[in-house]
C-alpha cells in the first residue's frame, strides 16, 4: 500500500530525513517511537506534501501510484489522512459543515449521492458522540475553543467520517485523560476492523499501545529507523530509554 525508499527530506537547508525507508501493507498498523527531533513527525507531513518540507531524494508510492508531485488535496482524495498532533482552529466553518463537505466531496467522486446539512446531522451526531464528544460541538467553529483533548478527539472523528486507506496518527495520545486514551484507541480500531485501514502512529507512550493491536514497531533516530520489532522494543524503552538505539 505505502511504499517509501531510500527518502529524505529538509527544512531550510537542514536535513531532516535521510535515506529513510518504510513498507505498509493494507490494514497494517505500524508504530513509531523515538526521541524528539528524530523526524517522526516531518515523515507525516512529507507523506501529505506540506510544501514546508522538501524532499531532496527518494520516492513515496501509495497503491502504486507516485504521489510526490501530487497536491496535498489529491493526496488527500486518494486515501491519506493525516491527525496532527497540535489540531489548529479554523473559525467561521462548523465543524459539522467541514465535516459534511469533506465526506461529500469522497460521495461526489464515487458517483453517490451528497448528503444536505439535514442528512448529514444525524451521522455527524453519531461520529461525534462515539469518542464522548457532545453534539453541541457540530455547530462550533473547527476546534474553535476545544480543549486540547476535544481537538484530540475530534481528529478521530474526522477519520471516521473519512474513512482513509491509510492514516498518518501523530501523536494523538498527548493531553489525554485515561478515560478519553481508552475512548480514542476504541475508535481507532472500530475504523480499522471497518475499513481495513492501514496506520502509520506516533508516540512517545506505551500507554496508548496497551489499547491498540499493531503489527510493528520502529524506532526512528536521526531520521532513520534504527529498529524494527515487537513489543519487546516498548519493554526495553521504558527500561533504558533510546540510549541503546
Amino acid at each position: 500500500m505505502l511504499s517509501i525508499k531510500n527518502l529524505s527530506v529538509s527544512i531550510n537547508d537542514e536535513k531532516i530525513l535521510e535515506n529513510f525507508n518504510l513498507e505498509i501493507k493494507k490494514g497494517e498498523t505500524h508504530i513509531i517511537m523515538g526521541p524528539n527531533g528524530s523526524g517522526k513527525s516531518t515523515l507525516c507531513y512529507a507523506i501529505m506534501g506540506h510544501p514546508k518540507y522538501k524532499i531532496t531524494s527518494g520516492k513515496i508510492e501509495f497503491n502504486g501510484q507516485n504521489i510526490l508531485e501530487m497536491p496535498t488535496d489529491e493526496r488527500a482524495r486518494a486515501g491519506l489522512f493525516l491527525a496532527f498532533q497540535y489540531p489548529k482552529e479554523v473559525p467561521g466553518i462548523t465543524f459539522g459543515n467541514f465535516l459534511r463537505q469533506s465526506s461529500n466531496v469522497k460521495l461526489k467522486e464515487s458517483g453517490e449521492k451528497v448528503l444536505s446539512p439535514m442528512e448529514y446531522f444525524k451521522i455527524a451526531k453519531e461520529l461525534i458522540e462515539k469518542v464522548d464528544l457532545d453534539k453541541s460541538m457540530i455547530g462550533r467553529g473547527v476546534n474553535e475553543g476545544f480543549s486540547g483533548g476535544e481537538k484530540k478527539r475530534a481528529e478521530i472523528v474526522q477519520m471516521a467520517a473519512l474513512k482513509p486507506k491509510l492514516s498518518l496518527i501523530d501523536e494523538i495520545d498527548s493531553g489525554l485523560d485515561i478515560d478519553s486514551l481508552k475512548k480514542v484507541a476504541q475508535s481507532i480500531e472500530e475504523i480499522k476492523s471497518e475499513t481495513g485501514m492501514s496506520t502509520i502512529l506516533i508516540t512517545h507512550y506505551q500507554r496508548l499501545l496497551n489499547y491498540m493491536n499493531f503489527d510493528f514497531i520502529h524506532i526512528m533516530k536521526n531520521g532513520k529507523i534504527v529498529k524494527t520489532g515487537g513489543k519487546e522494543l516498548v519493554e526495553d524503552l521504558e527500561k533504558n530509554g533510546y540510549q541503546n538505539f
